[in-house]
């Protein structure tokens, strides 16, 4: 089954549909109130996000104080940044690179 991405007006997801329709259904289904804008069958079956391009250096690495935050946070990113700020003391840029690198690495 092909992968797709699937973008509404807030949100863009990877899903397995077999075609563009079915595509547009997932999203629809998970969020109803949003217009579909685009459907793009991805060319393989992965999905790749470069580290290098949302500037996260090679040496990051998973960090279980920041998916705890995350969790806590129920992925509230503002609130996240807060929590870990709190559990760690480091400052507001250390703070959302830790959680911004831990979001991206499918917290």
């Amino acid at each position: 089954m092909p992968l797709f991405e699937i973008e509404t007006d807030a949100h863009i997801m990877v899903g397995w549909a077999a075609n563009d329709e079915e595509a547009i259904q997932l999203a629809q289904e998970h969020y109803p109130d949003e217009a579909v804008r685009r459907v793009l069958q991805r060319p393989r079956d992965v999905w790749v996000i470069s580290k290098r391009l949302l500037g996260i250096e090679s040496s990051v690495t998973p960090c279980e104080v920041a998916r705890d935050c995350l969790s806590k946070a129920s992925g509230d990113k503002v609130h996240a940044i807060r929590l870990y700020r709190q559990e760690t003391g480091v400052d507001l840029h250390e703070a959302q690179l830790a959680i911004e690198s831990n979001m991206s690495l499918g917290w």
